[in-house]
């Protein structure tokens, strides 16, 4: 099947292409987009390897769904376009990364700046029906997305994941942990985010294995 995605990616994951369960989520993920609106926009379903190659991925920072809002979803997780008014957890994470790094709030939301030095935000669904958080769980993405996480433990070396909260640490249950680095704590959502994310340090602790292995840090 001819994926449209980033070349390096495709080269990993094209034996996941060929597989029943994709092919049957394509046909799922396509006649959802012909029915109803769906979110993100077609074109920018795998932006969250588009913009971050496989060989520039450090750091994996792992997902749910896509925001269901009119215009939120882009891609990538937590990350909402420019001009998008930003989510509950996105501002949290931006708390987080105040009270860890220094760093101001951004004027916006959107995390492509993120991306493109080497973070890969990748939601566990990566399309959803509007206003129907949930609507396309248990078609085929999860297996994609644990082929992912998997893949990318198996053939690299020296990744950062961050999960936060229980479904992206069940998720990461596949990472090797002696051959990544990998940041638990809570999630970001106002129902959790005082219950351990805040004060965690995930940026700055990130930027300090990424040094100890001689890699480029993170402008957050």
């Amino acid at each position: 099947m001819d994926v449209r995605i980033e070349p390096s990616w495709k080269i990993l994951l094209q034996d996941e292409f060929e597989k029943d369960y994709f092919v049957k989520l394509v046909s799922f993920v396509k006649q959802e987009y012909q029915d109803h609106q769906v979110y993100p926009p077609g074109k920018k379903i795998f932006n969250a390897f588009n913009f971050c190659t496989l060989d520039n991925a450090k750091v994996i920072i792992i997902g749910q769904d896509p925001y269901h809002g009119p215009g939120q979803a882009n891609g990538l997780c937590f990350s909402v376009a420019e001009g998008v008014r930003m989510p509950p957890s996105l501002v949290n994470i931006f708390k987080e990364l105040k009270d860890d790094l220094g760093v101001d709030m951004p004027p916006h939301g959107s995390l492509e700046r993120w991306a493109k030095q080497g973070v890969l935000l990748l939601n566990a669904t990566l399309t959803v029906r509007a206003s129907t958080p949930g609507s396309h769980q248990n078609k085929g993405w999860e297996e994609f997305t644990d082929a992912v996480i998997r893949k990318l433990s198996e053939e690299k070396t020296g990744l950062v994941f961050i999960l936060w909260g229980a479904y992206a640490q069940r998720k990461g249950a596949v990472i090797d942990a002696n051959k990544h680095y990998v940041i638990q704590s809570a999630h970001p959502s106002p129902f959790a985010a005082h219950k351990g994310f805040f004060g965690s340090k995930p940026f700055s602790k990130t930027n300090e294995y990424l040094a100890l292995n001689g890699k480029d840090v993170i402008n957050w």
